[in-house]
């Protein structure tokens, strides 16, 4: 195929695995209206979207946390936001994991820094949901989010994915490796690295579990993604820097495991830099994943935190997405109503055969045992 776009029909896999007002310890602080929008469910619930707007804007800020401003074009999204509505928004650790959200929430409770809002892979996102750390909402676009790809009640919403891809840098590498078998050729001595921990970072996670689908594993076993990694290590394939737009540019990580749509933004300023990047989807390993967003039950800017939502599934935020080389998750409602950017549609990297996604117990296994198996058969 051309181009894909994400199953709706079953769970699917996380993909990511990374200040002013005051909020009370319940997160029950009002917006601007007088509406309770720490309680609201909905913007109706609210008063509307004109009140969002006057209480979000009477707060003036929003916390965001862990976005890398290159990721899935999330620095036009911050931008676009912060100036189509007139709101601050302060930004910490943007190149933080998805258990450094949860940490956050949990220890900056109360305080005025505090994140209002998560974007996390999507176990964690059930994690947070499970810690009691969120806030049910339902954005007005909710009935275009597929049931399989939503909490019930609004703790959280998948909104943006891509596939798991080999980012490549030509002008270093002779011959980029293309599928998940390649990269335990010899020829990539010190080369081949991850985006984080996959204990910690979904891209990651997705990363070994791609290998796994590529060495005779499956949904049910991650084990042989494990193996394949201590194997790389024990060759001298594995480089145990953790790839970020930095060690990509400055050449640590010359072969970097991430999602298709952050290497892909990779591209342009590697050329600036003199060098070639390439971007292949392995179809050995073709595993697929969104990232969801939630609203943390302690926002100190409870409105803003809603209305950043608003904003996210809107159809100008998903076009953002898309823009970025991500799949937003209203696609294909948007493709029938005629709304998606069609140049940036036409853009989307190839991808071929369809891909594998685990139920919600597949991905709790594997994820108990890249927990249990990674930092002991990796470390030293």
């Amino acid at each position: 195929m051309r181009r894909s776009t994400l199953r709706t029909a079953v769970a699917v896999v996380a993909a990511g695995l990374t200040l002013t007002a005051c909020g009370s310890d319940d997160g029950d602080s009002g917006g601007g209206s007088g509406s309770d929008w720490a309680t609201a469910g909905s913007v109706e619930d609210g008063g509307g979207m004109d009140a969002l707007v006057e209480a979000a804007q009477a707060e003036g800020e929003l916390n965001v946390i862990a976005l890398p401003p290159d990721w899935a074009n999330y620095g036009e999204m911050l931008e676009t936001f912060s100036e189509k509505y007139d709101i601050e928004i302060n930004s910490a650790s943007p190149d933080g994991s998805s258990q450094d959200e949860l940490n956050a929430v949990t220890s900056q409770r109360g305080q005025d820094r505090a994140p209002d809002v998560l974007d996390l892979g999507l176990s964690f996102a059930r994690q947070a949901k499970a810690q009691d750390l969120t806030a049910p909402y339902q954005v007005e676009t909710w009935e275009d989010i597929p049931e399989d790809q939503k909490d019930p009640d609004g703790h959280w919403y998948n909104d943006y994915g891509g596939y798991l891809s080999i980012g490549c840098n030509a002008t270093i590498v002779e011959v980029c490796p293309t599928t998940m078998a390649e990269l335990a050729d010899p020829r990539y001595a010190g080369q081949v690295a991850l985006n984080g921990n996959p204990t910690q970072a979904q891209a990651a996670f997705a990363g070994v579990w791609a290998a796994a689908l590529a060495n005779g594993g499956d949904l049910d076993d991650i084990g042989p993604g494990i193996d394949f990694f201590v194997d790389l290590k024990a060759s001298g394939n594995f480089n145990p820097v953790e790839s970020t737009p930095a060690t990509v540019l400055a050449g640590e990580t010359p072969i970097s495991l991430d999602w298709d749509y952050v290497n892909a933004a990779q591209t342009d300023e590697l050329e600036a830099a003199g060098s070639t990047w390439e971007v292949h989807v392995p179809s050995d390993g073709l595993m697929g994943g969104y990232y969801s967003q939630a609203i943390s039950k302690f926002a100190p800017h409870p409105a803003a935190a809603r209305l950043w939502q608003e904003f996210l599934y809107s159809d100008e935020g998903q076009n953002i997405w898309l823009n970025g080389g991500a799949r937003p998750v209203r696609l294909p409602t948007m493709e029938a109503a005629g709304t998606a950017d069609e140049a940036a549609l036409s853009a989307l990297p190839e991808v071929e055969g369809e891909a594998d996604f685990p139920t919600e117990e597949q991905e709790a296994a594997a994820k108990e045992v890249v927990t249990s198996r990674w930092n002991e058969e990796m470390s030293g």
